[in-house]
Formats: C-alpha cells, sequence, structure tokens
C-alpha cells in the first residue's frame, strides 16, 4: 500500500517495492543459471566466446581441440580432428547418422557439445575393430548387404554395436527394430541391416563375447 508521503506513481515507472521484488525474482533466476554452468566454468570464469581448449578421450586415446563452446561434438570430430564416419546430415537428433558411443551409451553427436563431452570415454566408427580384422557388425554389414549409399551406415554401425554391448542375447528382428528405432535409412536397406545385427549378435558369442 503506497503511502500519502509517497509522490505519484508515473504510469510505466516502476515502484520501490516492484524494484525489491523483481530483484529478489532476478537473483532467484541469477542462482539457477549459475547452477547449470560446469564447474570448471564457475571456477576459471564463463567459457567463451572465443576458442577454449578442449580434452577428449576418443577410441582410447587423448585428443586436444581448441574450439569454441558453442561447438558440437560432431563438428569437432569432423572438422578439428578429421574423424569424419560420424555424418552431419539432420543436425537436431533425429537420423541417427552421428551416433556415438558415449560411456557405453548410444549418443547422436550432433546433441552434445564438445565442452560437455570432456573426461566421457567416447567410440567412433574409426576405432572399430583392430588391425586386419573387421569389427562383427561392420562385418555382418557388409554380408547382407546392409547399405546401399552408405551415408546412414556408421550410425547404425554404433547404435548396432551400443545394442549388443548392452544385450548381447538379442535374439529377435523385433528387438532390433525398436533397438535401432533412432536411425534412419534413407535407401530402405532396414531388413537387411535388421539380419546383420542378428547374425554379429551369433558371431560375437561364437567368438567369446569378444567384439572389439
Amino acid at each position: 500500500m503506497r503511502s500519502k508521503k509517497d509522490p505519484p506513481q508515473r504510469k510505466g515507472s516502476v515502484s520501490r517495492r516492484g524494484f525489491i521484488r523483481g530483484v529478489g525474482v532476478g537473483g532467484g533466476a541469477l542462482g539457477l543459471v549459475s547452477a547449470s554452468v560446469p564447474a570448471a566454468a564457475q571456477s576459471t570464469g564463463t567459457l567463451g566466446p572465443g576458442p577454449v581448449p578442449v580434452t577428449l578421450k576418443i577410441n582410447g586415446q587423448t585428443k586436444n581441440v581448441t574450439v569454441e563452446p558453442r561447438v558440437t561434438l560432431l563438428d569437432a570430430l569432423r572438422n578439428h580432428l578429421d574423424m569424419t564416419g560420424a555424418k552431419r546430415v539432420c543436425d537436431r537428433g533425429t537420423c541417427g547418422a552421428c551416433t556415438v558411443i558415449m560411456n557405453g551409451k548410444v549418443v547422436y553427436a550432433c546433441s552434445v557439445l564438445a565442452v560437455d563431452a570432456q573426461g566421457k570415454d567416447i567410440q567412433t566408427i574409426e576405432g572399430l575393430g583392430q588391425a586386419g580384422r573387421t569389427h562383427p557388425v561392420a562385418a555382418a554389414f557388409v554380408r547382407h548387404d546392409a547399405q546401399q549409399c552408405g551415408y546412414c551406415t556408421p550410425g547404425f554401425v554404433m547404435a548396432a554395436k551400443g545394442l549388443l554391448d548392452r544385450n548381447p542375447n538379442v535374439r529377435t528382428e523385433a528387438e532390433v527394430e525398436q533397438a535401432l528405432g533412432g536411425n534412419l535409412c534413407r535407401c530402405g536397406t532396414y531388413v537387411g541391416v535388421r539380419k546383420a545385427v542378428l547374425d554379429a549378435a551369433r558371431e560375437m558369442k561364437t567368438r567369446g563375447g569378444r567384439n572389439a
């Protein structure tokens, strides 16, 4: 309630009480923003907008890049590390062409910031298999002609590997279809993909679970 001694409030002006209330709300919002900033940024200052050093662990090797905080893991891989297996297609987390495995979880590299991928164990298509031996999933994709243009294939292979890492006992095409539902093939080779994944599962079990 405004005191009689307070001067008349002009239209569009802010009262002292409104100002104090606004400061309180703004302070709470600022606290929420601060809580969402990575600890490293809070201790060393705000990251960006210029390039910052980023250290990534990819396929068991440490990779150092200098990128702006807005750069995605996908762009860091392709444009800064010359690892072009993961493809940039939709760039909005809907097609799966950029699929990688991070800390054992299948993720879209276009939806992860490079700065947020630090400290995580990242696997890409370039790290599959060993010298002179193709990974069972990749080999099965070839046997079953599970690719045509091949653009989506790296993402499918990584998603399939992630599935078999989680569930080596997958037995039905329905299980494969559900697990790979986040990956799209514009050429329509879904039948071959499902058969390839089941074939790879059988081969990996025969090898005693050796899938590297």
